[in-house]
């Protein structure tokens, strides 16, 4: 098929770190079927993504946090950009991009306003700040033409503000899992350092923000009482980036994470599998997602979890068979799932068995992506 015969389809995220965690290698997939360019934020992973892609990338400036001034000069280029390129399809995949996105769309009378949500933070948001994260949303779903929640979760969520029809596309996640990449067996390149650090060691791993909402101050807690009770030598091993502008930790938190020398963080790294690999326990103690991808990960990579009871961990996890679910925001339920397969090896095989079986069977990516191209061509013909 011709550039010119081909529909355009716009994928509008707040900023291209966004692109690369739900886009990566689908834009270029997508572009065999459709003309697509990729909107977001301009920054210099944009640039990144145009060239491994091979898609027009666009630059708007859009602000994560609100910001009523810069949100209306976000939403007039929008709306400009959308009269210009006269898109078939825009599809946006983060809060911020969404509503301006959807918005502008809904102003050019673009045919098909696709909205995926791969999370909603006003279920967890009180008073004034819940009533302008509901209004937004509601504004939002007004203004597409398809709402994908990203899992049965969210979707329930999401019932309280829409009486709009809404679509799981697949099994839920918008992303999948490559499984060729990510496997058990890659080669362990952590530095030595690291593998000096963590030898011998029952190795606990998180993979994500270091902030509050991920239960970061629970999770150190947790450790730090199963440490004192000397069952076995144990690290803790953070993977990701601290935001205290945003969302900070508690000082004594930040404060055990430094000093104490079981607790090893190596800030954000490009490739996390080697981390995975190192580690016998992922812990995963968020209080709020949507579909989170580093639990898909980790049970690609046959890890045993614990994950909270929230949105998308109880929808990948099965209690008792591929990891434990417990309940978020309380230290004693961390402390003793941690305790509990720490001691059972018996039952971390069981479950590492199980792991990758379920990512396979509902998450492969090539599944995923057949379901989304099916999606955009039946919504187009329509």
């Amino acid at each position: 098929m011709s550039e010119a015969q081909k529909k355009k389809l716009i994928k509008v995220s707040t900023v291209p770190t966004s692109l690369n965690t739900f886009c990566y290698g689908q834009l270029k997939m997508l572009s065999e079927h459709y003309e697509v360019v990729a909107v977001s934020s301009p920054m210099k992973e944009l640039d990144e993504i145009h060239k491994r892609e091979g898609v027009r990338c666009i630059g708007i400036p859009m602000e994560r946090h609100i910001s009523l001034i810069k949100d209306f000069k976000s939403l007039v280029a929008m709306t400009k950009l959308f009269h210009k390129e006269k898109p078939d399809i825009v599809h946006s995949i983060t809060p911020k991009a969404g509503l301006i996105s959807m918005v502008a769309a809904w102003l050019n009378h673009v045919p098909v306003r696709m909205h995926t949500y791969t999370g909603l933070v006003f279920p967890t948001a009180h008073g004034i700040k819940k009533a302008v994260l509901v209004a937004m949303d509601k504004l939002l779903c007004h203004c597409a033409t398809y709402i994908n929640p990203e899992g049965f979760g969210v979707k329930n969520d999401l019932s309280a503000i829409t009486s709009k029809p809404m679509h799981i596309i697949g099994h839920g996640n918008v992303r999948g899992i490559d499984l060729d990449y990510w496997k058990r067996d890659v080669s362990c390149n952590v530095s030595k350092e690291l593998q000096e650090k963590i030898e011998g060691s029952f190795v606990f791993l998180f993979v994500g923000r270091l902030v509050k909402d991920k239960g970061i101050n629970e999770l150190v807690e947790a450790f730090k009482r199963l440490q004192s009770e000397n069952i076995k030598k144990i690290k803790l091993l953070l993977v990701g980036r601290f935001e205290e502008n945003l969302d900070p930790l508690k000082p004594e938190t930040k404060k055990e994470i430094d000093n104490n020398p079981d607790i090893i963080t190596v800030g954000a790294v490009e490739d996390v599998r080697p981390f995975y690999s190192v580690s016998d326990i992922f812990v995963f103690p968020s209080y709020r997602e949507g579909f989170p991808n580093t639990v898909l990960e980790a049970g690609a990579m046959e890890l045993p979890q614990i994950v909270t009871d929230i949105n998308g961990a109880n929808e990948i996890i099965k209690d008792k068979w591929n990891g434990l679910i417990i309940p978020p925001h309380r230290v004693d339920d961390i402390w003793n799932a941690m305790k509990q397969l720490m001691s059972d090896e018996k039952l971390r095989r069981i479950m590492s068995n199980n792991a990758r079986k379920m990512v396979a069977e509902r998450f492969d990516q090539k599944y995923l992506w057949g379901e989304l191209l099916k999606t955009y061509n039946t919504l187009t013909q329509e």
